[in-house]
């Protein structure tokens, strides 16, 4: 580490940033005492952090692990949203990693414990933390669990990033796959904190971790730029009551939020569309709480698994797309002939063909400011909604 922190080496890792690897790797290594790979995997990590991670990326004399894990770590922006769920004097992080969750826990809670297996990368974390002027992280290499032991303190909270085992085989997401078994290990835990923070891939089906765990108290499904990113799971010792599932997705000025009740069913109305098309974003698609925002914001579906929405009244705050329904088509051969080679945005919801597939049968090229979506309606029609977006 000592050698990579040398003035000119860090010099030469700054210029290269943005570099081909590839290309790279075919010149000749400017500091023959350090092995060349590591100063490529520097800037291969660094190429990977500059939107992701911009306070690490701004900084001098940071230390990049592998670049697997500057994919795999939080953003800065999930990380930030995770230390609003968090208070207390002390919190434990179990799987600590590269350490950007902690370096914002940090920000909300009086001190924090970083536990890391990789004693590499403990390493690393601990000499980021304090080139980053963090002083309320302790660093310890070594399993979490078998830390959480040895330390026999109590904490506020627990945090637990779970990892996928190598030899976890199909293509389920299951919490007894990964690493720590968050489900086996929970009365444990409950010996040493009250509450317990869970991070868990978006892969994983909401109401299989919820055969899986106990007392959950909250789920956040958290989404940037439309895409979900994140799922979080607060678990308070002998907790019994309603659970609230917390969707947000993050863009860069705005934070969309829609909240609700698990297991509360209200009555939906499905209509024909009308004026007005809603779709909502990607955080509320993965909650599965259809009936919940079509109740909440009083509009009608246009059928049980089609999860698009509608009204004649454009409805202010919807947590997702806005369209204006210029017209319907019947989804048949004489009707499709009027957009047949037209440039389009295409999307498909509970329709027999995929975007793909309907792009190269119709001829419809991407883009444009056309949106046409294809559906099935009410009545069980498929059709195809024509729109602008609001």
């Amino acid at each position: 580490m000592e050698k990579l922190l040398r003035p000119e080496v860090q010099a030469f890792i700054r210029a290269q940033t943005g570099s081909d690897i590839g290309t790279l790797a075919l010149a000749k290594n400017p500091f023959p005492d350090i092995d060349w790979k590591l100063i490529l995997n520097q800037i291969a990590a660094r190429n990977k952090a500059e939107d992701k991670l911009p306070t690490w990326f701004a900084s001098e004399n940071i230390i990049w692990p592998e670049k697997t894990t500057v994919e795999q770590t939080s953003s800065e922006i999930t990380a930030a949203y995770k230390a609003r769920l968090v208070s207390g004097n002390h919190l434990i992080d179990l799987t600590g990693g590269f350490g950007v969750d902690d370096f914002y826990f940090a920000k909300k809670v009086g001190s924090v414990t970083h536990c890391e297996i990789n004693p590499e990368l403990s390493e690393i974390a601990k000499h980021n933390f304090k080139t980053l002027g963090i002083d309320n992280i302790s660093c310890i290499s070594g399993d979490g669990l078998t830390s959480l032991k040895a330390l026999d303190h109590r904490f506020d909270w627990i945090y637990i990033d779970p990892s996928r085992r190598h030899d976890a085989k199909g293509k389920v997401f299951l919490l007894g796959d990964c690493e720590p078994n968050v489900p086996e290990n929970l009365t444990t835990y409950f010996r040493y904190a009250g509450k317990i923070l869970l991070k868990v891939s978006p892969l994983l089906d909401i109401s299989q971790g919820l055969e899986a765990l106990a007392f959950v108290k909250n789920i956040h499904v958290v989404a940037m730029k439309n895409e979900v990113k994140e799922l979080l799971w607060e678990i308070e010792e002998h907790y019994s009551g309603e659970i609230t599932v917390h969707t947000v997705n993050i863009t860069k000025d705005v934070e969309s939020h829609f909240s609700f009740i698990l297991g509360n069913k209200p009555d939906v109305r499905y209509e024909l569309p009308l004026t007005y098309l809603f779709e909502p974003n990607a955080a509320v698609m993965k909650s599965g709480g259809f009936e919940q925002i079509a109740a909440r914001f009083s509009v009608g579906k246009l059928h049980r698994h089609s999860h698009l929405y509608t009204a004649n009244e454009l409805v202010r705050g919807f947590p997702g797309r806005t369209f204006r329904i210029i017209e319907t088509i019947v989804y048949d051969k004489i009707s499709m002939k009027k957009i047949s080679g037209q440039k389009a945005n295409v999307t498909a919801r509970n329709f027999p063909e995929d975007v793909a597939s309907l792009r190269k049968r119709w001829k419809l090229t991407d883009g444009g400011d056309q949106y046409y979506f294809f559906t099935t309606d009410a009545h069980n029609k498929k059709i195809v909604l024509l729109c602008a977006k609001i």
